[in-house]
């Protein structure tokens, strides 16, 4: 038995071998035990991943359904290609040897700006973790050494505070709810950035995701920097307003979304595996927090009913995140 799966009270392969989920089983496998699983190609074709394809439009996006597109000036089906994206990519392993990956990775990249950033989701306004986060997927399907993903890495490095993390410029003023609402529904000259402001964890742990993704980057001294301030808001508030509860921090989800601790282990554990005081508080948090089957819960923020497929199906993605974090780092 390999060294990460002491430091657990139970080993969690076993579950992770025993679920239905074709997808997971094929991960587990080839993440945590080395198995040669055959082509990727076999997981496309599952049905979840058709599901999603069928849904896809001429252009390679998701359309966000008329009922919910209220402001022209947000481009709705960004937003819903980032999320059916993720579980094409994270969940399905697609990359750009499939059509449909390479046309959903053109989409996305039809939105991203002459300076470099991807831009529609909060109308005209800029938004680094957003960009972040869809350069990661974009860098795991393929795009590594694409020119347009070093136009937005030297954007989002030129968007870093004072401190060399992260935040979003509507977060750096104290604009009243109502304003706020304005700058994201309609089309309005992007803020500008105040760099003064201390930086978001939130923020910094979507932007780091791509840094962590990249072979080159990640190796970078802005990514060592950013994933030391990250480590140094561990289970704390954030500085902001959004996403601002130290609860955050235990609300996983997979495909990831916001910034939470498995997320922010995921990237970390990437950029530098070793365990500092900071990342062997986190990993002994998970550890003392395995649950008595052998895996984790989705959030240890609220009382949630586990019984339902979806949840059951959640914890199991969950726990392979946490699986690979464990593997990397013992």
């Amino acid at each position: 038995m390999e060294n990460w799966r002491r430091e657990l009270h139970l080993d969690p392969i076993p579950a992770l071998l025993g679920s239905e989920d074709e997808a997971l089983q094929y991960f587990a496998r080839r993440d945590l035990l080395d198995e040669v699983t055959g082509p990727i190609s076999r997981v496309w074709r599952l049905p979840g991943a058709q599901r999603i394809l069928r849904k896809q439009q001429p252009d390679g996006s998701w359309a966000r359904t008329a009922s919910k597109a209220k402001h022209p000036a947000i481009n709705y089906n960004l937003i819903e290609t980032w999320k059916q994206f993720r579980f094409l990519v994270e969940v399905y392993g697609f990359h750009r040897e499939h059509a449909s990956a390479a046309k959903a990775a053109e989409y996305l990249f039809s939105c991203q700006t002459a300076d470099g950033d991807i831009r529609g989701m909060l109308a005209n306004q800029t938004a680094a973790y957003y960009t972040g986060a869809i350069m990661a997927l974009l860098i795991k399907a393929g795009y590594e050494d694409d020119p347009r993903i070093d136009k937005g890495f030297r954007w989002l490095l030129s968007m870093r505070q004072d401190d060399l993390g992260w935040s979003e410029p509507l977060l750096t003023h104290h604009f009243d709810r109502e304003t706020l609402y304005r700058l994201t529904s309609e089309f309005a000259e992007p803020v500008q950035l105040d760099r003064s402001r201390p930086f978001s964890h939130n923020s910094t742990g979507m932007v780091l995701r791509a840094f962590a993704a990249h072979a080159r980057y990640r190796g970078s001294e802005a990514a060592r920097v950013a994933a030391k301030l990250l480590k140094s808001r561990f289970f704390q508030p954030d500085a902001y307003t959004s996403y601002h509860a130290a609860s955050y921090w235990v609300r996983f989800q997979v495909p990831f979304w916001w910034n939470n601790l498995v997320a922010a282990l995921d990237s970390i554990s990437l950029i530098d595996p070793s365990r500092d005081e900071p990342v062997e508080m986190a990993l002994n948090w998970l550890i003392e927090h395995q649950e008595r089957d052998g895996l984790w819960r989705e959030s240890y923020a609220v009382d949630e009913d586990a019984g339902t497929a979806r949840k059951a199906e959640a914890r199991l993605w969950v726990t392979l995140a946490i699986c690979r974090v464990l593997r990397r780092v013992y």
